[in-house]
């Protein structure tokens, strides 16, 4: 600021007027009853002719019943009285045969605690036991539900709880047990703006993103599908170290002709709500990649086909026209995974802590533990265990329901 120009006036227009008088009456007027349209407009114009402000508004549709909440200020002295504008929303909600309830108080809400989180429960089905539980076990940590909210109805059902007063660390490390026991599974992400700005999404492909092993389809067409199959889920449950075993699996495929490899690209069945996955996350602005154990020959038809931003796998050699048995380049494996998450993130211009990885086998362990939100979708037991959050229904568009995408909001952009 140059010396010619005054200082700034702390109550310059420019500026938010302050807080509203904590001591300040307000009414909490509860509308209820059947929904149609009109009834938020109705209740607002009627309140217009007091001349109050609305300090806070909350509206829930279930089931065709609506609940309408809103805070408003008291009428000003002098005018308008208390009273008139309890006869008058009352009159005006028998009309629309609702129900009307208002309590007179003081001030806002009371504020939110620390620590707030999103809960998000997958259930198939959520029972009433299960949400007791999971309600219980919030409140055991201190835990406040301040809001309940359905991301959606099928394949599974999908809700999600805002709760305060709790770190998210302590609310998710007490929810994991609970999660297993009961048989539903749990997400625990920080709430604010971090969430909606998660703008990378990295999947590992071979029984995460696709329903097969690329390379038991190789396999298959090799004759040695059940010697491939095995040293596979050594691997996935971390029992032999995956270099050695992509080597020994890959050996076999020695001799096959090159041709096979549009025969494996037509095998691949993609998991369901892949499609839709993929569809949404990019029409939100999302960026989305793949990196796999498996091979090029496959990722890179996967990324045309799908859109995808990123693919990274191993690569079979080829040399005059047959499989030679050996892999080029940089082996892609558990550390390679976590690199190549930070290369795609670094290329997008995404910070790791706004990333999503998805996996199921213990080579994806150390991406999930790098990404900001690390999913096992239906993992081996030592994957669900280390990861952030684990899915265990065969969809694999429910990752959304993570992020707080609602299940009308992917259909909507999936079919835009």
């Amino acid at each position: 600021m140059s010396a010619s120009q005054p200082p700034r006036s702390p109550r310059s227009p420019e500026l938010p007027e302050p807080p509203r008088d904590a001591d300040a009456p307000t009414l909490l007027v509860k509308i209820f009853g059947k929904d149609r349209p009109g009834i938020t407009a109705g209740l607002f114009d009627t309140l217009a002719a007091f001349a109050v402000d609305v300090v806070d508004i909350e509206q829930v549709v279930t089931r065709g019943r609506i609940v309408l909440c809103a805070l408003v200020t008291s009428p000003a002295p002098g005018g308008t009285t208390e009273g008139d504008l309890r006869s008058t929303v009352h009159s005006w909600a028998e009309s629309l045969k609702l129900q009307a309830e208002i309590i007179s108080g003081t001030g806002d809400n009371r504020p939110r605690g620390y620590g707030r989180s999103h809960v998000t429960v997958l259930g198939h089905p959520l029972t009433a036991e299960s949400t007791a539980a999971i309600a219980a076990r919030i409140t055991s940590t201190g835990g406040n539900i301040d809001r309940i909210f359905r991301l959606a109805k099928y394949p599974v059902t999908a809700v999600e709880f805002a709760v305060s007063g709790t770190a998210t660390e302590e609310l998710r490390t007490a929810l994991a047990p609970e999660a297993a026991g009961i048989g539903v599974d749990i997400a625990v992400v920080s709430a604010g703006l971090s969430r909606r700005a998660q703008r990378l999404v990295v999947m590992d492909v071979d029984s995460t993103l696709i329903q097969d092993e690329v390379i038991e389809l190789f396999a298959a067409h090799a004759g040695c599908e059940a010697e491939v199959a095995e040293v596979t889920e050594q691997a996935m449950r971390g029992e032999l170290d995956f270099e050695q075993s992509l080597h020994a699996r890959v050996a076999l495929l020695a001799g096959l002709d090159v041709s096979v490899v549009e025969k494996v690209r037509a095998e691949v069945r993609l998991t369901p709500g892949a499609r839709t996955l993929i569809r949404t996350l990019k029409r939100l602005g999302y960026q989305v990649g793949v990196v796999s154990g498996g091979f090029t020959q496959v990722t890179d038809d996967l990324k045309e086909r799908l859109g995808l931003d990123f693919a990274s796998a191993n690569t079979l050699e080829v040399v005059d026209g047959k499989l030679t048995g050996r892999v080029v380049g940089d082996i892609v494996d558990r550390a390679g995974k976590a690199r190549l998450l930070r290369s795609f993130a670094e290329q997008a211009g995404v910070p790791l802590a706004q990333t999503v990885a998805i996996g199921d086998g213990a080579n994806d362990l150390d991406m999930l533990n790098t990404a900001g939100l690390g999913v096992a979708f239906n993992a081996k037991p030592v994957v669900r265990q280390a990861a952030h959050t684990a899915v265990n229904v065969p969809f694999l568009d429910t990752v959304l329901y993570l992020l707080g995408i609602t299940r009308e909001h992917s259909r909507r952009t999936s079919s835009s």
